[in-house]
């Protein structure tokens, strides 16, 4: 799925899969991100129940494959995290949405499937993977930013216990506070100290509706590899993603451009560990954006 060879990635995934059914664990066993929920039951014109047992990113980046689901299927439950149910149940095609909790679902269902496994059973190709347009629609009313001056731009750099690596020192994310920036922290549960040292104003939300808004009301979006990555390149928005040297497999290991979300920018860590010379390419097309809108534009002739 890296390098784009879907075919290859379900030969590889049939695979797996047959030796699930031959010798692995029943369905529901062992810890939720672990479990392998899909046995290859045909999904279509059944009542058919996706569990979202993953990161909020995942559920996010996956969410887009919900409508070709509903295209085939006879009805679309979608059990997902709590703070994620009022974008899922705007989804095309998903008819109830339950809050994730522990125990089992009250609903109804004839087959279950894992939301990051619908890939391999609607066997998706690149066109399908790909996003054409924004898939997620956020609640209320539009957000209005704090009066600035230039480019409104969205930082988060720190990240939960899953894989420290994705993490940004803060004395780096300072040197992105050129002139011409205002830089607002979009990052939630985080003191108002460390927001005030970096520089930024913090008007991060832990309201996913909110922080949506928010995101489509930026300029700019610049992010280590979290959640509010996948969600601002699932609405559309203009998103730079700083990775590190060894990413997940969902983005490539080299290059600016992701099939996953064509408005995101990435920026790759050289060798690990190192991020000095990925916030120094930020920096420098943070200096050619302010440029460019900066100059004048020529006049009539």
């Amino acid at each position: 799925m890296r390098a784009q060879d879907f075919a290859r990635a379900w030969t590889i995934a049939d695979r797996d899969l047959s030796t699930i059914r031959s010798i692995g664990p029943a369905k529901h066993e062992g810890p939720r991100h672990l479990q392998k929920i899909w046995r290859g039951e045909d999904l279509g014109g059944r009542v058919v129940l996706v569990r979202c047992y993953h990161g909020l990113g995942d559920t996010i980046q996956f969410a887009r494959l919900l409508p070709a689901l509903a295209r085939i299927a006879r009805d679309v439950i979608v059990w997902c995290q709590p703070a994620l149910c009022g974008l899922i149940a705007r989804v095309p095609g998903v008819r109830h949405v339950l809050p994730l909790h522990d125990g089992i679902p009250d609903v109804a269902f004839e087959v279950d499937i894992e939301i990051m496994e619908l890939a391999h059973a609607l066997r998706v190709d690149g066109e399908d993977a790909g996003m054409r347009a924004s898939y997620l629609a956020p609640a209320g009313p539009p957000v209005a930013l704090p009066a600035h001056d230039g480019l409104a731009v969205g930082l988060v750099w720190r990240v939960g216990n899953w894989d420290k690596r994705r993490e940004l020192p803060a004395d780096l994310v300072r040197t992105l506070l050129i002139p011409r920036i205002a830089a607002f922290s979009l990052q939630a549960d985080l003191g108002a100290a460390e927001v005030a040292e970096i520089g930024a104003r913090d008007i991060s939300s832990a309201d996913i509706d909110v922080l949506a808004n928010t995101l489509i009301a930026l300029d700019l979006v610049i992010t280590v590899d979290t959640m509010v990555g996948h969600l601002a390149g699932a609405l559309g928005c203009e998103t730079w993603i700083m990775l590190h040297a060894d990413p997940d497999w969902r983005w490539p290991a080299a290059g600016m451009r992701t099939y996953w979300y064509p408005r995101t920018r990435l920026f790759h860590q050289q060798s690990p560990g190192d991020w000095t010379g990925v916030v120094a390419q930020v920096r420098q097309a943070l200096c050619d954006r302010v440029a460019a809108i900066s100059s004048p534009r020529p006049g009539p002739a």
